[in-house]
């Protein structure tokens, strides 16, 4: 689960990256004139409008999927408390262990 919110966040940041340069690209050619350039300027802020859209789409779904990532492994702790301090105790154990080899 932690390799999906991951790679979610990572898409979503490069998303708002594209989004960003789009935008920068938007005005630096707002002074080309001609049709052909008008065109593609109202085509590319028609889809970056679109994109926003979906980013945000995006967004809540991560931060919504963190969360139940959160209340589900809350919820675990508290219904099994012993077994999730052995657990913590055994990854302490064996990240000393490995530590301390070096």
């Amino acid at each position: 689960m932690s390799d999906l919110n991951t790679t979610n966040e990572k898409l979503v940041s490069d998303f708002k990256a594209v989004v960003a340069d789009t935008e920068e690209l938007l005005r630096l050619t707002a002074d080309q004139t001609g049709d052909k350039a008008v065109e593609v300027r109202a085509r590319l802020r028609e889809k970056l409008a679109g994109a926003k859209v979906k980013l945000q789409e995006l967004e809540a779904a991560v931060v919504e999927k963190t969360k139940a990532a959160a209340r589900a492994t809350d919820e675990y702790v508290h219904e099994n408390p012993w077994k999730a301090v052995g657990v913590a105790a055994g990854a302490g154990f064996l990240l000393g262990l490995l530590l301390n080899r070096r």
